[in-house]
């Protein structure tokens, strides 16, 4: 008997995305899988869309008491609670899963007992499709090693990853306080707890526009990475120079942000700390030898 997965698909206004978001997990070539929908009180016909999927028995779909709006993490954790799956993998509800995503990722996990999450390359594509860039890069590879992620984080944690039930039971359920950066927070807190690996091999289609949640609220996704710095602080024993390097990046990120919307002069004082905490990174975004994206 196959191990049975449950990919977890958080959902909120995603009514022109998410026909094709679950027609990627039920056309996968692994037969032993539930589809578990979690709409965040959609209000422009997303939740409409799923009762028709659930009406033909292809998904099951939860929503929060009330159809209220609660966030992707309370809607990740009420699909992680309901589900049954051996392995789990999250899917946001405009990206797409690979056909051969979750065969490839299983085969990896059973072949390959210590490891509890592994995860492949992604492809950013726009709102119609077309292809961006890869993410990670060709030429990536993973030494488990959280010093590594908590400086920056490189991994694609919701559609790229395939993760053991028993690590979610080890680690706890996603961080409801956050709003943004809790994908982040949860690859840290596995990396600290088990070991992670890489198959070099195309996951998943990850969809960027300006809708989606890593265009808006900048500014709360890096004061909010200060907070996810200073659990992991002290959860873990972080190298000091990774700490340190890590407040130069969430320092030089508030201050992209601040001058594009906020102040000049706030933008400035950010810069500087950055530079001061990392000066040898911060001379290489200013000579242009490593590109700012």
């Amino acid at each position: 008997m196959t191990d049975s997965v449950s990919v977890v698909i958080p959902a909120f206004n995603r009514a022109n995305f998410i026909n094709e978001t679950i027609q990627s997990a039920l056309s996968q070539d692994y037969s032993n899988v539930e589809i578990i929908v979690v709409d965040d009180g959609s209000t422009d016909g997303t939740y409409e869309i799923l009762l028709e999927y659930k009406r033909r028995g292809l998904i099951t779909l939860l929503s929060h008491d009330n159809r209220g709006n609660l966030g992707q993490s309370a809607s990740l954790n009420l699909g992680l609670k309901s589900s049954h799956g051996a392995y789990v993998a999250i899917l946001d509800s405009d990206d797409l899963f690979a056909g051969d995503k979750i065969s490839d990722q299983v085969r990896y996990l059973q072949r390959n007992r210590k490891v509890g999450m592994v995860y492949g390359q992604g492809q950013a594509i726009d709102q119609n499709g077309s292809f961006l860039f890869k993410v990670p890069a060709d030429g990536h590879h993973e030494d488990s090693d959280p010093n590594r992620l908590l400086l920056d984080c490189y991994m694609a944690l919701p559609g790229g990853s395939l993760i053991r039930k028993t690590v979610f039971d080890k680690v706890g359920l996603f961080e409801e306080k956050f709003r943004a950066g809790q994908d982040h927070d949860m690859a840290l807190r596995i990396m600290e707890a088990t070991e992670v690996a890489y198959l070099p091999r195309l996951a998943f289609y990850y969809r960027k526009h300006g809708d989606s949640i890593s265009a808006n609220g900048l500014w709360r996704r890096w004061t909010t990475g200060q907070e996810i710095l200073n659990r992991a602080v002290a959860r873990y024993p972080y190298k000091k120079s990774t700490i340190r390097k890590r407040k130069a990046v969430l320092n030089f990120r508030l201050g992209q942000t601040s001058w594009r919307e906020y102040s000049k002069l706030s933008a400035l004082k950010h810069f500087f700390v950055a530079g001061v905490l990392d000066p040898v990174r911060a001379l290489k975004v200013l000579t242009g030898y490593e590109p700012v994206r």
